[in-house]
């Protein structure tokens, strides 16, 4: 039986990007890299500033999802004197984690169907 030739060059990878649909974009690599900031953070507007976003954007973005999924993510408190912050919802926890764990398990997978036909 004949050798294939390997069609590809040293240094390629696969390349992708993973969302959550729900009738259109409902989650993706950016909410969640916005909300994992404000985790650590414990404020949306410091977390768009880490990101090089406005709060506005920031703000829509959750919102739009919330709208979209229909539960809340944040829990939101008005500043003042001692400040104010954001907390994640427990559904915006839980929806983090899968996504988190998701993600790792689809690139695990991707990475080993690559490497069976372009490794």
């Amino acid at each position: 039986m004949r050798q294939m030739k390997k069609c590809c060059q040293k240094g390629m990878k696969v390349a992708y990007k993973i969302w959550l649909d729900h009738n259109g974009k409902a989650f993706g690599e950016g909410p969640y890299k916005l909300l994992k900031l404000v985790e650590k953070t414990g404020s949306l507007h410091k977390a768009a500033q880490n990101m090089h976003m406005s709060y506005r954007k920031a703000w829509l973005m959750i919102h739009s999802i919330e709208k979209n999924l229909g539960f809340p993510l944040l829990t939101t408190k008005v500043g003042g004197i001692a400040g104010g912050g954001s907390i994640i919802t427990i559904q915006g926890k839980h929806l983090m984690d899968n996504y988190e764990k998701f993600r790792k398990e689809a690139e695990k997978s991707l990475k080993k169907i690559f490497t069976k036909y372009f490794g």
